[in-house]
Order: structure tokens, then C-alpha cells, then sequence
């Protein structure tokens, strides 16, 4: 089997679909077919189910997948080295929605800076869809305030920030002397989307202490949720950072929760197979001195 070969099966894979994959590889279908089926005949395996809308991946498809991936992006790595990457080339990166905010403008800046021959592409999401994003070799490193935990995975710690509850101006919490996770449970929750950091770590605290988590709102914008928290439509945990001038503003009010779980540490994060160039690890080191 080829480089060729597992370029053209990674595709099919991913899309489930000669045709769509024909298109994204510039081949025509007879040609991905056939490539497809010469690996099948090679290794005495079925590798997909041929579905009336697609394709259907077997479990020996199931298991070349990520081997075929890292066999690639090794191959990759070896021609962008040869390509004198250390001078020019592109850095693949990916940061939480809070990290993205805080963390990233800054980080790159000042890498650039030093660095004005390499382009850095920015992908700005959610740790469940980073995670993906590294597993797929779709980005190189990702920054979020989980470790985006997976055995295929390396994570080192940047730094770390808590998630405060905030309330609208003269809520009833604010009256409290002492106020609880049970406390907060009582009244409506404005949450992240699953998949967020943020969420993640409100729901395993919920889960802990056995409270219901049934959040109000669900959203993948954390400024509607501080405006929902405003006009009163219920409470939130967030990241500090992001609700720290809404706090010193008076748009939204902070309730003194003390919890050491609500404490949470930020990563650095990619792929355990993925060879560190000279600039991804000044990048790296950017990210620590940045969070310092």
C-alpha cells in the first residue's frame, strides 16, 4: 500500500463518499474506486459496505483509519521539513472559546512578530471539537482549559483561571451569607453548549454533589448568556476572564461562591505522535509566557 493509497482511503473514510471524495482529491471516481479496491484485494479485507446513499466503514476500515492518518501526517511532516519549514511554512492552531479571547490574540501577535514568514491558521471552537481537529491532524496544536483527555493525546499545563457564578443586579443570592452549588441549582442556568470546557466542568461539579443540571439556556456564545443573565432570564458559571468588566461594569453581578473545584488549569495540547518543530515549541513557550 502506498502513500497514494492511504491519501485516497483517509478520504473516502471521511466523507463516506466515492464521489465527494473524487472531488476533494481532484480524481476522477473510476480512479478512487479502484484505488480503494486494490488495497481490499491486497490485504483480503472489505473495507467499506456499499449503502444506497454512501458508504458504511467496516471494522478493519475502523482500524486502518488512524493508522493510515499518522502515516500520513509523518510522510508530511518529512516534506515540510525538507521544504525548510523552519523558515517558512504554516502553523495549524486551535484555542477554546476563552483561550481564543484571552490567550490567542496576544500569543500570536508576538509570535508573528518574530516569526513573518510563517502563516498561522486559527481555529476558534470547543474542546470536543478540538480534540477531534487533533485526532484528524486538522490542526497542529490546540490551547483550551481542559486536557482535552484522549490516550493519543499530550497535554502540559500553560497556566489557569475559575469559573465564577454571575447574577443579575439585586438577585436573592446576593442576600445570602453562604451560598452553595445547591443554592445556585434552585434557580434557572444559562449554560455553554456540551462539548465546552466550561459546560464540562458545571456538569461534573453538579454531578458530584448529585444536583439535577436541566440549564435554561443552552449557548455556544458566552455574551448571550451575560446579556440573558442581565435581563434576568436566570444564572451562569463563566470564565472570569470573560465576565470580569461586566462584573466591574455593574451589567451583571458576581455571587461569592467558594468552591476550589470551580479552579480549573489550561493546556497545551496535541497529538502524541506529532514531531514539535523548533517554532511550534517557541509557540509553546509563547503560550506560557502569555498566561504569565
Amino acid at each position: 500500500m502506498t502513500i497514494r493509497h492511504m491519501r485516497i482511503f483517509a478520504e473516502v473514510y471521511k466523507t463516506k463518499n466515492i464521489t465527494l471524495a473524487a472531488q476533494h482529491l481532484h480524481m476522477t471516481q473510476p480512479a478512487v474506486s479502484r484505488a480503494v479496491g486494490e488495497i481490499e484485494q491486497n490485504y483480503g479485507v472489505r473495507l467499506f459496505e456499499r449503502m444506497h446513499r454512501g458508504l458504511r466503514e467496516t471494522q478493519a476500515a475502523a482500524a486502518l483509519y488512524p493508522k493510515a492518518i499518522h502515516i500520513l501526517q509523518t510522510y508530511e511532516d518529512l516534506d515540510y521539513t525538507l521544504k525548510n519549514w523552519d523558515s517558512f511554512g504554516t502553523l495549524r492552531v486551535g484555542a477554546s472559546v476563552m483561550l481564543g479571547n484571552f490567550l490567542l490574540p496576544q500569543m500570536l501577535l508576538r509570535f508573528q512578530k518574530k516569526n513573518p514568514h510563517i502563516s498561522v491558521n486559527a481555529v476558534i471552537s470547543n474542546a470536543e471539537t478540538l480534540k477531534q481537529k487533533l485526532l484528524n491532524n486538522e490542526i497542529d496544536l490546540a490551547f483550551a482549559e481542559e486536557g482535552l483527555e484522549h490516550t493519543d493525546l499530550v497535554s502540559r499545563e500553560i497556566g489557569g483561571d475559575k469559573l465564577v457564578l454571575i447574577v443579575p443586579q439585586e438577585h436573592p443570592l446576593l442576600e445570602k451569607d453562604h451560598v452553595t452549588l445547591g443554592d445556585a441549582a434552585e434557580y434557572p442556568l444559562l449554560l455553554r453548549e456540551q462539548g465546552s470546557a466550561s459546560r464540562g466542568l458545571v456538569e461534573r461539579l453538579f454531578a458530584a454533589r448529585a444536583l439535577a443540571l436541566l440549564p435554561l439556556w443552552e449557548s455556544a456564545s458566552t455574551q448571550a448568556i451575560v446579556k440573558g443573565v442581565h435581563y434576568g432570564f436566570g444564572i451562569s458559571f463563566l470564565p472570569e476572564q470573560i465576565v470580569r468588566q461586566d462584573i466591574e461594569n455593574g451589567f451583571v453581578a458576581c455571587v461569592d461562591l467558594h468552591d476550589p473545584e470551580l479552579c480549573r488549569k489550561h493546556y497545551a495540547v496535541w497529538h502524541k505522535n506529532k514531531f514539535l518543530t523548533e517554532k511550534m515549541q517557541e509557540l509553546l513557550l509563547q503560550s506560557s509566557e502569555s498566561i504569565d
